[in-house]
């Protein structure tokens, strides 16, 4: 059985016990959360488009830094800049389907 969630502006597809790295929710490590399906398939194929996931939330961290440069030749210019985009890991716990 697998689902297809929707969160932070992506989807994703999702089975019970997956661990997967989201944009950041705010909730705090340890709680459960209940996630909107937009699909879900069982295990004889039949396929449901309205349900919800159980995930609890493990962590919230830092993905690594990224670097962005900029440079103009001959103008002297240049620019170095770093982001880490912050993110949540979530385990699935449950698809429940309605």
């Amino acid at each position: 059985m697998y689902a297809v969630i929707k969160t932070g502006g992506k989807q994703y597809k999702v089975e019970p016990g997956n661990q997967l790295k989201v944009e950041k929710i705010k909730a705090n490590p340890g709680d459960t959360v209940s996630i909107p399906a937009v699909l879900i398939k069982d295990d004889t194929g039949n396929i449901t488009f309205s349900g919800t996931v159980e995930a609890e939330i493990v962590k919230h961290a830092k993905h690594k830094k990224v670097i962005v440069f900029k440079f103009k030749r001959k103008k002297r210019y240049s620019r170095k800049r770093g982001h880490r985009q912050p993110y949540t890991l979530l385990k699935v716990k449950e698809i429940k389907a309605s």
